[in-house]
């Protein structure tokens, strides 16, 4: 089994160490928070069968983690000009893709993404291969909102998630939207 070796460096923002995982071109292959570490690395695991992802600390800092401390200090915009890379399967692939579309600033729910790619009645699917990112906020499954605009279904809490949203000025500052029962575990409903 081959082994595929990622290098993982450790940001610290304001909402905690973020976990940087790059390839050695530089693409971005994960994002996610200390407190998730053993998840984002299944996920990894599961996104490459028949290969060993293993990671590498490293203290160089890649224009991926400079494009996040740009984020950070408020440059919204910034990822988007970050080369990715993911496995997983095609319709994940997809999902994904739908997600990087979303623009700064705003939500939509998962019956909406569902239709972007074109298969309405995959809302259940579109919320497993969302809630399966392996790129946190560059993927921005934080802008995916139940559709009474409850916030459901973001890995890293519904703290980091409300305040993502109101950093990218997606939630006013002092708004406090509906959270489903659901959404205090990080899952969506029937999952």
């Amino acid at each position: 089994m081959p082994a595929l070796t990622f290098l993982l460096e450790r940001v610290p923002t304001p909402l905690g160490e973020m976990l940087v995982v790059t390839d050695e071109q530089g693409l971005l292959r994960a994002l996610d928070w200390h407190d998730h570490e053993a998840r984002m690395q299944e996920l990894m695991r599961r996104q490459y069968p028949g290969e060993r992802p293993q990671l590498r600390a490293t203290s160089q800092a890649s224009s991926a983690t400079q494009a996040m401390r740009a984020y950070f200090e408020g440059d919204i915009g910034v990822i988007h000009a970050l080369a990715v890379a993911t496995g997983g399967t095609p319709f994940q692939r997809q999902v994904w893709a739908a997600l990087r579309a979303i623009p700064d600033g705003q939500t939509i729910s998962y019956g909406e993404l569902a239709q972007r790619i074109g298969n309405p009645t995959a809302v259940r699917a579109v919320g497993l291969a969302n809630g399966a990112n392996p790129i946190s906020i560059v993927l921005p499954c934080h802008r995916v909102i139940g559709s009474n605009r409850s916030l459901t279904g973001y890995g890293g809490g519904l703290e980091r998630k409300r305040w993502l949203l109101q950093h990218e000025q997606a939630l006013p500052a002092d708004a406090s939207p509906p959270t489903s029962s659901a959404a205090q575990t990080g899952r969506l409903p029937g999952f």
